[in-house]
């Protein structure tokens, strides 16, 4: 079993308080978030964009994986994982995810490409954590 950790520390009232975010690589270390970067389009972090690209790059390495499977090695993935945040029964959950996934994959047909891509998304880890609708846009490009 692999365990990896992030933390949270927050200071404060929900609207009036600040928090910082810390991961156990030292990638993040005191990383500011609060109410205003999270509902008010403040510059800033929020867990929002940190699950974004967390989804990004899993779904960016399991593609990877599955490319590998079929004999192919993309030369450049870039996943972009747009996270949506609505207030619904009298709370705010993430309602669903949309992925836009771009790779250069020498040698690929576009139905392997396809394949690979659909299979990624059902399987990346964090796809399957996520109680939301994933949708995604797959281009194999030149």
């Amino acid at each position: 079993m692999i365990r990896k950790y992030g933390s949270a520390k927050w200071n404060g009232g929900l609207k009036d308080g600040r928090g910082q975010l810390w991961t156990e690589s030292g990638s993040l270390s005191e990383q500011q978030y609060g109410f205003n970067q999270r509902f008010e389009g403040e510059r800033g972090s929020n867990p929002e964009e940190l699950i974004g690209a967390a989804h990004a790059g899993c779904i960016s390495m399991a593609l990877s994986g599955q490319l590998g499977q079929k004999n192919l090695t993309a030369e450049q993935i870039s996943t972009k994982a747009t996270v949506s945040l609505e207030q619904k029964d009298g709370g705010f959950s993430i309602t669903r995810v949309h992925l836009e996934v771009e790779a250069r994959v020498p040698g690929a047909d576009q139905a392997a490409f396809d394949e690979a891509a659909q299979t990624a998304k059902e399987n990346c880890p964090v796809s399957k954590l996520l109680n939301a609708e994933i949708t995604m846009d797959a281009k194999l490009v030149d």
